[in-house]
């Protein structure tokens, strides 16, 4: 009798204790774990970088002109800043032209960097767009300072080429950049020979293929020369274009985008490997809710550190960009590893 009694204490208390238990969050349950993103601060459009050593690297934004260097394992604030402004010819009595900036790669022992050559949104010609210059490779504390003369005829010369007629690159130069058709250059990239780079088009997409161009000599133009332009090479990424190329060891990472559509960057940005002959290779790297722009290869690492352009991500309701405290601007950056071929 006392055990049955017992046993009803027990069944009381268990189904009052079930009855008041807070409820489930099974969504919050199936949920993955938040992503350890990284934060770098001061700068809100992370759109091209370079790898120094260390585990260091110079990042441009294409809403101001100036390079900024970081630590990717101490993320936070820049450890240093380079105003190029007045280096690039862009200061005028209006206060500083914006280059915007999309790419950059590292070359020997110098950064070569590369504007859009694009139009405005509004379809507008920007001369201060038209700039492809070299800097110094900043060492700890030091400010990235040109090299030669920034260069402000490659439009022209890629118009004017033989090799790329059939591209239409005039047609496309007339337009806005996120027109059908229109220009944009976000790519550029060292190639394995270790003296020239290969130029990458988000935009145009010619018959639904990436468009990359190489420049066999890259430091000369900064002294002056023309660009020696050779073939061009159309590369099937399932119908988007280059945000960015990097080369690491033997190989290259793209990240590629749409061309047109910029409201669906995020969803749309992919990875791709490419040994410089065969189809590009797709890896399924998680770029959600990343507006994957630029590329941070380490020899060193088994990964990749992809960064994202934040300018339209909202920080208190406001687009980044349009912050005017450099506190409180921010991109992130996502450590993305690479599967084994």
């Amino acid at each position: 009798m006392a055990i049955g009694r017992s046993f009803c204490v027990l069944l009381c208390v268990g189904l009052y204790a079930c009855k008041h238990q807070p409820p489930v969050d099974r969504r919050a349950a199936n949920e993955l774990p938040a992503r350890a993103d990284l934060v770098f601060r001061g700068s809100c459009d992370a759109s091209g970088a370079v790898a120094l050593e260390a585990q260091r690297f110079a990042v441009a934004d294409d809403e101001d002109n100036i390079l900024r260097v970081y630590d990717a394992r101490a993320p936070g604030a820049p450890l240093s800043a380079s105003d190029l402004t007045q280096a690039l010819g862009l200061l005028g009595a209006g206060g500083a032209k914006e280059a915007d900036l999309e790419a950059g790669t590292r070359l020997g022992d110098r950064a070569l960097w590369l504007t859009s050559h694009g139009r405005n949104s509004r379809g507008e010609r920007k001369p201060s767009r038209m700039r492809f210059f070299a800097t110094s490779m900043p060492r700890r504390g030091e400010a990235a300072e040109l090299f030669g003369q920034p260069y402000e005829s490659l439009l022209s010369d890629l118009i004017g080429s033989p090799e790329l007629a059939r591209f239409q690159l005039e047609k496309a130069a007339a337009l806005a950049p996120k027109s059908p058709g229109g220009l944009n250059i976000e790519g550029l990239s060292a190639r394995h020979d270790q003296r020239s780079v290969f130029i990458g088009f988000r935009n145009p997409v010619p018959q639904g293929r990436a468009l990359l161009v190489p420049v066999y000599n890259p430091l000369s133009v900064v002294h002056g020369q023309r660009p020696e332009l050779g073939p061009a090479t159309l590369l099937d990424l399932g119908g988007l274009g280059i945000r960015a190329i990097a080369l690491w060891r033997d190989q290259y990472l793209i990240i590629a985008g749409v061309a047109i559509n910029y409201e669906d960057d995020a969803r749309d940005s992919r990875l791709f490997r490419w040994d410089g002959e065969h189809a590009p290779e797709p890896l399924h790297v998680d770029l959600h809710d990343f507006n994957a722009e630029a590329l941070v290869p380490f020899d060193s690492e088994e990964r990749v550190l992809v960064l994202s352009d934040d300018g339209e991500r909202a920080v208190d309701g406001s687009p980044c960009k349009e912050l005017r405290d450099p506190a409180r601007k921010s991109f992130r950056g996502r450590w993305a590893q690479l599967p084994a071929r």
